[in-house]
């Protein structure tokens, strides 16, 4: 395959299967973040989390299991290579969390809206993406590398795994069992949630996405001549890497975010047509409209200083245990649910 396709032309395929998977889990599962923690938060119902934790349990046992039969090797992933930084983290959670409670989407999310018909996630996805590059590599670099500086080549990779490994002796793939193992029986211990099946299958189909992309993209990068990162699903940059190579493919390459983006519109586009949802839909309301586009604009930055969004890093870098991971994820689960607050109720002073 690589030798007709090509290195950029095979990650990119590989992106775009994992990418139609994820679609497919939006539209016809329901896979949602900011839909997991409304529903906990003013729903009274726990399946949407108990479903991301099982997509992260999955993804952290097959990414294990990966890496111990040497088909991937973790401390090259940018979360566990770079130096991580605790404030980027909560900064960027927080304002990750809080812009997609205004947009009323993450950049998932807002992807698997347009493939529904959904022209409001259309502006969402572009403002996402441009502010995301704005923080990046545009005008505000230098200021984002000032205040929350980015050293690749840790001494030690950013992992539990590997802290435990070389702290304790245990391996890192005893360590993704029972780490995995523990968050996917915590997931399904709900009886509510075990009556779900559709939501244990496609919380599952997310996990094991997530751990394709890392073995995929290892394979080609140890297999092919020319040199490719090795990543995984995250809907930030990556989006921005779409626009950036929309207008510019006639001297760019493909690679395998701008697969993982497109497929994830195809994925719910068809989702949403065999279950007779797709229908096309506009802003009708300008203050709406402002909001979302606020809200896209805090996501895009926020996102760049967590070095993730809500795939990427509340699945895909827990699925190699990084440090940030779970600090992320707890930083935009409360700037989401300040935003919410926000939304539906208002901030009334005490009494």
């Amino acid at each position: 395959m690589l030798e007709a396709l090509g290195e950029a032309n095979t990650v990119a395929l590989i992106g775009l299967m994992g990418g139609i998977a994820l679609g497919l889990a939006a539209r016809i599962g329901r896979f949602c973040t900011l839909g997991a923690i409304e529903d906990v938060l003013y729903g009274a119902d726990d399946r949407r989390l108990r479903m991301w934790g099982l997509a992260i349990g999955v993804s952290i046992i097959g990414t294990h299991m990966a890496m111990s039969a040497g088909m991937l090797d973790g401390a090259s992933t940018a979360y566990l290579d770079r130096v991580w930084n605790p404030f980027g983290s909560i900064i960027g959670g927080l304002m990750f969390g809080y812009g997609m409670a205004l947009s009323g989407n993450c950049g998932y999310g807002a992807l698997a809206r347009l493939g529904g018909g959904d022209l409001r996630a259309f502006v969402i996805v572009l403002v996402m993406g441009l502010s995301a590059y704005f923080v990046m590599s545009g005008p505000l670099a230098n200021m984002r590398v000032w205040l929350f500086p980015v050293e690749t080549g840790a001494e030690t990779p950013q992992g539990i795994s590997q802290l435990f490994d070389t702290k304790l002796g245990i391996t890192p793939a005893l360590t993704g069992l029972i780490v995995g193992g523990l968050i996917v029986a915590y997931s399904l211990s709900s009886s509510a949630f075990r009556k779900s099946p559709s939501l244990i299958f496609w919380g599952g189909v997310v996990g094991l996405a997530i751990m394709s992309g890392w073995v995929g993209t290892y394979w080609v990068a140890t297999t092919g001549f020319e040199a490719e990162p090795i990543k995984t699903h995250t809907f930030a940059a990556p989006i921005g890497d779409t626009i950036y190579y929309s207008m510019s493919a006639s001297g760019n390459t493909l690679s395998f975010s701008v697969g993982s983006v497109v497929g994830v519109v195809i994925g719910a586009f068809l989702g949403s047509f065999s279950k007779g949802h797709f229908r096309w839909e506009a802003c009708e309301d300008p203050r709406e409209l402002r909001r979302q586009i606020t809200g896209a604009a805090i996501m895009g930055p926020g996102a760049i200083l967590a070095i993730g969004c809500s795939v990427g890093q509340g699945i895909s870098a827990f699925s190699v245990l990084a440090y940030s991971a779970p600090i992320t994820f707890m930083a935009i689960f409360a700037g989401a649910a300040i935003g919410l607050k926000q939304l539906i109720t208002g901030f009334v002073p005490a009494e």
